[in-house]
């Protein structure tokens, strides 16, 4: 993903706009009232993905970004506690809300491993 070149923090201040755009925007096409997350809205996705990019370091590598990406994508597919709970919801809260659980506990799980890992591992 190009944006993880600008830095963590334009991923978080990019993750933070596109989750605010993404949200008004299924609020105002699906209404507060819908159970499904229709599979052609990705907004929820990109916004998911770059709050796990954001936990990278600066001028992190491909591997970095490659986990990243695997963990976000788990912790979407598998759904497990909160992310699980957040998908429950009805509405735009529902469609975002659950990659953003996801790419949370990703990054939160990122910024663990880099106080194990090796400086540059990442």
């Amino acid at each position: 993903m190009p944006a993880v070149l600008l830095g963590p923090m334009a991923c978080l201040l990019l993750a933070l706009a596109l989750a605010a755009l993404g949200w008004w925007a299924t609020r105002r096409l699906l209404g507060d009232d819908t159970a499904a997350d229709p599979n052609w809205v990705v907004v929820d996705e990109g916004a998911g993905q770059l709050l796990a990019l954001a936990a990278l370091p600066a001028g992190a590598g491909p591997w970095g970004v490659l986990l990243a990406f695997l963990l976000f994508r788990l912790f979407d597919i598998a759904k497990p506690g909160p992310v699980g709970w957040a998908d429950r919801r009805h509405g735009a809260h529902g469609v975002m809300l659950d990659d953003l659980v996801a790419g949370g506990l990703a990054a939160a799980l990122i910024l663990a491993l880099r106080q194990v890992l090796p400086p540059g591992l990442l």
